[in-house]
């Protein structure tokens, strides 16, 4: 079954300098993705919407420069499409399976991308070692365990940004405690449309508050 967004003018469009690099990202999913136990066979009619665009959702809320660290990465959403779109800024994915660290280092090559690195590890393994202005994270975990992993990877000042779906406030409501003991703040969801016609996706955002100590 084909994608209903292969060749639609708007993409090309929407990633602009970014084009190139996500669309050799596609194509390696839309090849191999299925194959490596990447996504799953319903999944690579709708790459497009479902993961690539989705995925875009999260860049109007990064930096363009400093250090992003994408945990979970998986098949490299969003961190590969962070790289592309953010090519000033250093991308670390963080991904503890061995074949899906082999898969973005394949991904790296295929797609040309300078400005990533790939680190096979647990979130939790890089505290101490680790200071990003950002952290993402797509599907990992539920917020309050996330935000746990997570917050000490933040710089004071950076922010924690996870892709959530419909019970995103739900879940941010069930942190609240968990936030405050980490000092995140400012928690807020976003509710994100890349192209007409696309879900929005909801990425929830929160600030590591200055002077917060991990506990």
């Amino acid at each position: 079954m084909a994608d209903p967004w292969d060749g639609d003018p708007r993409l090309p469009v929407f990633f602009g300098d970014a084009w190139p690099a996500v669309e050799a990202f596609h194509a390696f999913l839309a090849d191999e993705g299925e194959l490596r136990g990447l996504v799953g066979p319903r999944e690579v009619a709708r790459l497009w919407e479902r993961h690539l665009l989705n995925s875009a959702a999260v860049v109007p809320f990064l930096p363009e420069d400093g250090l992003i660290v994408d945990v979970g990465s998986g098949a490299g959403l969003p961190g590969v499409v962070i790289a592309a779109m953010r090519p000033r800024a250093q991308v670390m994915l963080v991904e503890p399976m061995e074949r899906r660290v082999t898969w973005l280092l394949d991904v790296v090559e295929r797609t040309g991308l300078a400005n990533v690195e790939v680190r096979r590890a647990r979130a939790q393994e890089l505290d101490g070692a680790v200071v990003a202005d950002v952290v993402t994270a797509r599907a990992v975990a539920s917020l309050d365990k996330l935000y746990r992993w997570t917050t000490p990877l933040v710089r004071q000042g950076g922010s924690v940004l996870a892709m959530k779906g419909a019970r995103a406030e739900e879940e941010l409501a069930a942190a609240a405690g968990v936030m405050r003991s980490l000092g995140l703040v400012d928690g807020r969801v976003h509710e994100v449309t890349t192209i007409a016609g696309t879900e929005p996706t909801r990425v929830v955002s929160a600030v590591r508050g200055r002077g917060a100590r991990v506990r």
